[in-house]
């Protein structure tokens, strides 16, 4: 982390980030950050907060301490499962009383806000929008649902959308990598800044995208070479998840020597067990739309060259959509897949 410019790895966001940097010297008691998942929330949230906690004294130490999201007046809490229950939103109300432990203010930072239900909500709104002086809340959400309006018209709303593939490709390109690997990480994170970073650190990610690149060249309108082609990819999906259980470890790793040291422990190793479930699940939803959208721009090159005159592009729209029912992955490739028309030719 640049210790001169706490929000110097936030790609993307400059709108966000220059009304964060103008809110630091005199922030208000809530901030409600919207965007989709990727799009930098949570890293400026944790930035922002060092500022906040950082302002008094030892600003260095207080802004990697919350980057690391271990500064004691730091409070980042994701839900423990797929929403919040209630239980959580009284742990919250009751951590927003408690004053700070080394600065002048706390910051909570509520992670997948939107997964609230309503009750909850409502529970929350009154600390939210009445905080004690010395706290202050970051909500994080991938929108804004009906029940929670309330909230977020008590709430500075700062929008985070979807981060342009040029933008990652080119901080990518600034940090020294490879043009060529750059573009094709942009591509194959999909808008997701920190899928953009896992695949660096994945071996596998160039074949496995030119194993998707090549495949409208492998059909011939069979079931045999469909079937042959899911049994591929989904071994290939399978073995991509290796970084992100690299990534896991560490952590795990990390939790245990905290605990150690400590001798505690407490609620954070079921929070981080519950986050990589969702990681993971999360993690082949990508691998999936990543394929698809290298599918889709060959099919693009294809269609502007000439080669091909059929339009693809609404049943692989579908088949981005049907993601979001959670779909048996080798019926749901299959269909897709004879859904498309050949290409005659392999490209590098």
């Amino acid at each position: 982390m640049t210790t001169d410019d706490p929000f110097a790895d936030i790609i993307g966001q400059e709108r966000a980030v220059a009304l964060l940097r103008s809110a630091v010297p005199n922030p208000v008691h809530a901030y409600l950050f919207v965007g989709p998942r990727g799009a930098g929330k949570r890293r400026a949230a944790v930035r922002m907060a060092g500022e906040l906690v950082g302002a008094e004294s030892d600003r260095v130490r207080n802004r990697n301490l919350a980057v690391r999201e271990e500064h004691p007046d730091v409070v980042v809490v994701d839900p423990g499962g797929n929403t919040y229950l209630m239980e959580e939103a009284e742990d919250i109300i009751v951590e927003a009383s408690r004053s700070p432990k080394e600065s002048g203010r706390k910051v909570l930072i509520l992670n997948r806000f939107h997964d609230a239900d309503d009750k909850v909500a409502a529970t929350l709104l009154k600390t939210i929008e009445e905080p004690p002086a010395s706290t202050m809340f970051i909500l994080l959400s991938e929108h804004v649902p009906p029940g929670h309006i309330t909230v977020a018209s008590r709430s500075v709303n700062v929008d985070f959308p979807a981060v342009n593939e040029g933008k990652i490709a080119e901080a990518l390109i600034d940090r020294g990598v490879d043009a060529g690997l750059a573009e094709a990480t942009a591509r194959g994170a999909c808008g997701d800044v920190n899928r953009a970073e896992l695949l660096l650190t994945d071996e596998s990610f160039v074949a496995r995208r030119d194993l998707w690149w090549g495949l409208p060249s492998r059909l011939d309108g069979t079931g045999y070479a469909v079937s042959q082609i899911v049994s591929e990819i989904v071994a290939v999906v399978d073995e991509a998840q290796r970084p992100l259980d690299e990534k896991h470890a560490r952590e795990v790793e990390a939790m245990n020597e905290t605990e150690e040291l400590t001798g505690t422990r407490g609620s954070g190793r079921k929070a981080m067990e519950a986050r990589h479930k969702r990681e993971v699940r999360l993690h082949r939803t990508d691998e999936w739309r990543m394929g698809l959208a290298t599918l889709a721009h060959r099919y693009r090159d294809e269609l502007v060259s000439g080669s091909i005159e059929t339009d693809v592009f609404s049943s692989l729209n579908d088949s981005t959509a049907a993601l979001a029912r959670n779909p048996n992955p080798d019926l749901w490739l299959a269909t897709t897949l004879l859904s498309l028309p050949a290409i005659s030719g392999a490209r590098p």
